[in-house]
């Protein structure tokens, strides 16, 4: 087999696991995205709630609501972004790989920290995740309608 083809082959083995990597990050964006998804709907419902109350006390908890939700977002948000910032990260692992294949440029230093980068961006996404599931779970309005 020639050298360059066998060198674009072992380019193609070498994007496989990255490949891999941005389906897993596809999968924690879409499940992010549900979960914000469901935090706007909770709002809309909160927000109807506070229009048609009186009641002082059933306001402050509702406004508490509202604001514990809008936390809750900006998490949810903040993650996404740290998750499609790895995803964008991945995509340039992948090209990089290729350019230094096809042009013979030795971009092992940028592709290391390329992916670094990504992964250091998916644990601060993840982190987020967590810290928004612990807002969610740890006040009793979740459970309510």
């Amino acid at each position: 087999m020639p050298e360059h083809l066998t060198d674009l082959s072992h380019a193609i083995q070498l994007a496989v696991a990255p490949v891999f990597l941005l389906t897993a990050l596809a999968t924690l964006i879409n499940a992010l995205n549900g979960r914000l998804a469901r935090v706007v709907d909770r709002r809309r419902v909160v927000r109807r709630r506070l229009q048609e109350l009186t009641a002082p006390e059933q306001r402050d908890s509702l406004e508490r609501e509202l604001m514990l939700l809008a936390r809750r977002g900006t998490q949810i948000y903040q993650a996404i972004f740290c998750q499609v910032l790895s995803a964008l990260l991945v995509c340039l692992v992948v090209a990089g790989a290729f350019v230094g294949t096809l042009v013979r440029v030795d971009l092992t230093h940028a592709i290391a920290t390329l992916f670094i980068l990504a992964m250091l961006s998916m644990i601060c996404g993840l982190g987020l995740f967590l810290r928004e599931v612990y807002i969610a779970v740890r006040r009793p309005t979740h459970w309510e309608p």
